[in-house]
């Protein structure tokens, strides 16, 4: 568990240094209308129907036997979101860019921006995704150690759009 916790401060850790130099790189530059630039790179277009709309995932972190902690760059476009789901014990979202959505169930929806961290409790169906107008870039830190994300239904739209 020593080892775990370890592994878990230091990825948090390198993390919180590439956000900042991104801050810092990004307070120097001229405001202009332009597309996403996350941290890291785009990824893959994710295939699996656990999303509306288009995302991309490029995996940062695998859990493997000796870390049970996954950290992944997702990348929403807009109108794009996750099906309702949950993490056995927890996630944390950062947002790197973009305008987004985070909502538990029963709760009211969360709008989120460049700079917001999210802390999901374990076992709360929640789903998260891009504002209808912009996208939105978070890196998603997931243990699984008391086991892999639970998938449920889809967002709806009226859900969605409330």
């Amino acid at each position: 568990m020593k080892i775990l916790k370890k592994e878990y401060s230091i990825a948090l850790l390198v993390l919180v240094f590439f956000l900042g130099i991104h801050q810092a790189i990004s307070a120097q530059a001229t405001p202009t209308s332009k597309p996403l630039a996350g941290v890291f790179p785009t990824g893959n277009k994710i295939t699996n129907n656990n999303f509306t709309g288009t995302a991309y995932l490029q995996s940062l972190i695998e859990a493997d036997s000796l870390n049970a902690i996954s950290v992944g760059n997702v990348t929403f476009t807009p109108g794009a979101r996750s099906k309702w789901h949950l993490h056995p014990a927890g996630q944390i979202l950062l947002v790197t860019d973009g305008v987004g959505y985070y909502q538990e169930r029963g709760q009211p929806k969360k709008i989120l921006r460049k700079g917001d961290v999210v802390k999901c409790p374990p076992n709360t169906p929640h789903w998260h995704g891009a504002s209808a107008t912009e996208g939105f870039v978070q890196v998603a830190i997931t243990s699984r150690e008391k086991g892999e994300t639970v998938w449920m239904e889809a967002v709806t739209d009226a859900e969605y759009h409330q």
